[in-house]
């Protein structure tokens, strides 16, 4: 479930709401698309904020991207296959392959200058996963 501000900005933006299975075909179809990955609203609080600023994102391309939002069931599966560790994200992919993302709320001017970078690179695999500051993973035990 999308909090009640993300809920009106998809209708009145008629922005698209995908899934894992529909991803792809709606990214190959639509160019250079930027994807919405909310992640719970009640635990991460920048997500409206992200959701507000993800039609200004649109407009600001003048029309280049195309916006879509992830439906919450599909958030792990993309979050796995595109590996980034921090709710909200905006993906952004090229033809179905991978740009870039970013994973945080930025001030107006550093979403341009990320969002320039990221338009002008060339599709690549997503970078490897990198867990979060102090959640390093536990070595297995060897035992004798």
């Amino acid at each position: 479930m999308f909090s009640p501000l993300m809920e009106s900005i998809i209708e009145r933006e008629s922005l698209p709401v995908v899934c894992a299975a529909t991803l792809d075909e709606f990214a190959e179809e639509n160019g250079d698309v930027v994807l919405f990955v909310g992640g719970d609203w009640h635990r991460h609080v920048e997500v409206n904020d992200v959701a507000v600023i993800l039609p200004e994102i649109v407009k600001a391309s003048g029309g280049h991207l195309k916006a879509a939002v992830l439906g919450r069931a599909s958030e792990r599966e993309i979050q796995s296959r595109y590996r980034f560790n921090r709710f909200p994200a905006l993906i952004f992919l090229r033809d179905g392959e991978y740009l870039g993302v970013i994973q945080k709320v930025l001030d107006w001017a550093d979403y341009v200058t990320e969002i320039n970078q990221i338009l002008a690179l060339e599709t690549t695999q997503p970078p490897r996963f990198e867990f979060p500051e102090g959640c390093a993973p536990v070595a297995p035990s060897r035992s004798n």
